[in-house]
């Protein structure tokens, strides 16, 4: 790989330290976010990092764009939530809410506001949160005392859950149609949803275990 020197005007490729310096953020902060897989990453035969001036301009775009909307996990909680609602009413009446009492669906509901809070919060934390994912394990739980109450099988239970997973996913995979963001943002995204929801299918499967 041909080194540049720092002050050449066309200079194409960057160190972590100097790519931090010209996106105006701390390297840690830069490390963070080529670890995901939001900024692409060249290394060197050493195993160094190297940034290319054409990733980090479109980086540095992007994120300029998704400042005037609140960031890619509020456009996409946004989004999520729409659609979550359009698709449950229509579930109320020819879907698996059909045969659900009132109260039972209210509870559904209240899983489903839950659900989306505990998104919000994991997508915006800066690093992993177990307590979090802790708690999607919980909302798995209740989401199984609830299905048992009413006497569902452990497959009508997980069907329900596989009914917010679809919609979720599907949000992801079509973000890129309506907003300016990056693929590898995105896939980081999906990644992030897929970990709260399988903590939340862990919950439920647990919990029909142990009372079988």
């Amino acid at each position: 790989m041909t080194e540049h020197n720092e002050n050449e005007p066309d200079r194409q490729w960057f160190t972590l330290t100097e790519a931090a310096k010209y996106l105006g953020v701390h390297s840690t902060t830069l490390r963070r976010w080529a670890n995901q897989g939001d900024i692409p990453i060249t290394l060197t035969p050493g195993g160094h990092r190297r940034f290319q001036r054409a990733d980090l301009e479109m980086f540095a775009a992007e994120h300029r764009r998704l400042k005037t909307v609140g960031g890619l996990e509020q456009v996409w909680t946004q989004q999520a939530m729409v659609e979550t609602r359009q698709r449950l009413v229509q579930a109320q009446d020819t879907g698996w809410l059909t045969p659900f009492s009132d109260a039972d669906r209210e509870h559904k509901r209240q899983l489903g506001r839950r659900l989306m809070g505990l998104l919000m919060q994991y997508l915006a934390a800066a690093h992993p949160d177990e307590a979090l994912l802790t708690e999607a394990q919980a909302i798995g739980q209740a989401h199984a005392d609830n299905a048992l109450s009413m006497g569902l099988s452990l497959a009508d239970a997980l069907q329900i859950l596989e009914f917010f997973r679809e919609t979720l996913v599907e949000v992801s995979l079509y973000l890129p149609e309506t907003a300016p963001v990056r693929p590898e943002a995105n896939r980081n995204l999906l990644r992030r949803v897929s970990v709260v929801l399988n903590f939340v299918q862990r919950g439920l499967v647990e919990r029909y275990i142990a009372v079988r």
